[in-house]
């Protein structure tokens, strides 16, 4: 088998030194455009590709990205969100050949991943998601001098650049858009209180029914998961004054809702109508099809990692304010029954 070519051997046919070979393919200035070509032409002769692990001495970066979910693995897979989150992040760095580091951890090993990323070299910035009440985590990358991008991070976070997007209004819409319908019993299936996302969502549902003049109705932890949007859906369904619609955190526990319903003989919108959050791909293909919010969570992956390289090159990068969530009607939602 033929040994793989070497940085040597592009500098010999293309008859410089192998530090000129260095900065031409590391995109370092002082070489002549000719000089470039020839390099150029002599790797792509050679089928040479530069090694990771020496470019990455060269540079003094990683070149890798990190991403560091708290929440049990196997909720993970059932979450569309971040499958497509981390699409959106791909989209970017394969561009540069950089990576992506995923690491999924238990609440009380979340800050000691962090120093182990930064003990170990082995990530140049990281991404805050699902940002909490009191998050300690802000505060200890700003001591360990990690460059990071907070998702999701509506009031900013100090010191730390935030990519966002106002999910408030799009709620608000979905509540104005059953109430349009005839819908006066309206309930909420919550994500986790913890989660700052998930009490904005919360908040403006409640808003929402206010600027209606309605009573709030009845509000149930979901979790942001299919068990947590079925639990709550079948105590919903069973009460003496079940609602004649629901809004859901997400899409997850909003189609796991939707079974559960079926399964006790409810049919929608005629008996209950159903409005999820994120629009993820599944939601136009169940039956009927899902009205919801839609997010793009592949959008905000590349967003907030052009956000995280610039923060990582030059130290800082402004606040990006992602275009709003859009309400996406589908056949969920149809109007209110004469009687619940």
């Amino acid at each position: 088998m033929a040994r793989r070519p070497t940085i040597a051997d592009v500098a010999q046919l293309a008859g410089v030194s192998r530090a000129t070979v260095s900065f031409v393919l590391n995109d370092r200035p002082g070489v002549a455009a000719a000089t470039q070509e020839r390099v150029r032409a002599a790797a792509g002769q050679l089928g040479w590709t530069p090694s990771r692990s020496a470019r990455a001495l060269s540079t003094g970066r990683a070149r890798a990205v990190g991403l560091v979910l708290t929440r049990e693995p196997d909720l993970i897979g059932t979450d569309p969100f971040f499958p497509a989150f981390m699409a959106g992040i791909e989209s970017v760095i394969s561009e540069s050949g950089d990576g992506l580091m995923l690491h999924v951890t238990s609440p009380r090993n979340e800050m000691d991943t962090y120093r182990r990323l930064v003990d170990d070299q082995r990530v140049d910035g990281v991404f805050l998601t699902d940002l909490r009440v009191g998050d300690p985590r802000p505060e200890l990358l700003r001591e360990l001098g990690l460059p990071a991008v907070a998702v999701g991070a509506d009031d900013g976070v100090e010191g730390i650049a935030t990519v966002n997007l106002d999910d408030r209004p799009v709620v608000a819409g979905a509540v104005h858009h059953l109430v349009g319908l005839g819908h006066r019993h309206i309930a909420y299936v919550a994500g986790p209180a913890e989660y700052l996302h998930a009490q904005r969502r919360l908040g403006a549902w409640r808003d929402a029914l206010a600027e209606a003049g309605l009573p709030q109705g009845p509000v149930l932890p979901g979790g942001f998961t299919a068990e947590g949007g079925a639990l709550a859906t079948q105590a919903l369904i069973t009460r003496g004054d079940r609602p004649t619609a629901i809004v859901y955190a997400n899409d997850l526990s909003a189609t796991a809702g939707m079974a559960v319903a079926q399964e006790a003989g409810l049919r929608m919108p005629d008996d209950l109508s159903v409005v999820g959050f994120d629009d993820v791909p599944l939601a136009s293909w169940t039956r009927p099809s899902l009205t919801t919010c839609r997010a793009d969570a592949a959008s905000w992956g590349r967003a907030a990692t052009r956000a995280l390289i610039e923060t990582i090159e030059h130290g800082t990068t402004p606040h990006v304010e992602l275009d709003p969530a859009a309400l996406m009607v589908r056949d969920s939602t149809g109007p209110a029954p004469a009687r619940p």
